[in-house]
């Protein structure tokens, strides 16, 4: 009896969702609407920094959010409250991830013919999110400091396919065994491309320069 090829069937699932993310990028591309993906481990802060980051941009972009969890609206909630921008949850059904096609499903209920901004806050993972694509303009990440600089070296795949990645929680730097310098080293070791940003999403430190990140990457998209 032939035996099940497990990795070429895994292989066949990825390319056709490569095929599908290209496509919804090309989609995007051609309504001017911008598309990034955050992801990050639960509780690193993805939630707390979207509400810093929309509060320093929704003057100037048309923003709206897609919150993906296994369960619960809270964290829609939340970015409406706090933001009054458009804001819809993902329920995943189980899954840890997010591919192009539940991607799509999200961006079907969001106005984007009014939009230049969407932020997919993903499922909080730092294995499966980073295995698909979602047919993302751009991946970013947070990096929590509690964490622990060693991630990168742990978890390589979620940095080597990340743009930015943003180190929170600097506040409590002083109480933690964490090496900012050697975090960016091995980062860097992955993806000597990936710009770091150390912020604090409950001050505020930092926040702009992310704020001003994405607002040239959202321009250079459009033109």
């Amino acid at each position: 009896m032939d035996s099940v090829k497990v990795i070429e069937i895994k292989k066949s699932i990825f390319e056709s969702n490569e095929i599908d993310a290209d496509s919804l990028r090309g989609e995007l591309k051609a309504k001017g609407v911008f598309l990034l993906n955050l992801m990050s481990s639960p509780g690193s802060g993805k939630t707390t920094t979207l509400v810093r980051t929309i509060g320093l941009l929704k003057d100037k972009l048309r923003i709206a959010v897609m919150e993906a969890d296994i369960d619960s609206d809270v964290d829609a909630l939340k970015i409406k409250e706090a933001t009054g921008v458009a804001s819809i949850q993902l329920h995943t059904g189980g899954m840890c991830h997010l591919d192009a096609e539940m991607t799509r499903q999200g961006l079907d209920n969001v106005p984007l013919d009014g939009l230049d901004l969407v932020i997919l806050e993903n499922v909080g993972n730092l294995v499966c999110p980073a295995e698909f694509d979602t047919g993302a303009c751009c991946n970013a990440m947070i990096l929590s400091v509690p964490e622990g600089h060693d991630k990168p070296l742990k978890y390589p795949l979620m940095f080597q396919v990340c743009d930015l990645v943003l180190i929170n929680k600097t506040d409590v730097l002083p109480y933690f065994d964490f090496d900012l310098e050697k975090c960016r080293e091995y980062i860097h070791l992955r993806n000597p491309k990936a710009r770091v940003i150390p912020i604090c999403a409950k001050t505020g430190e930092g926040v702009d320069a992310f704020a001003q990140w994405l607002l040239e990457e959202v321009t250079k998209w459009k033109n």
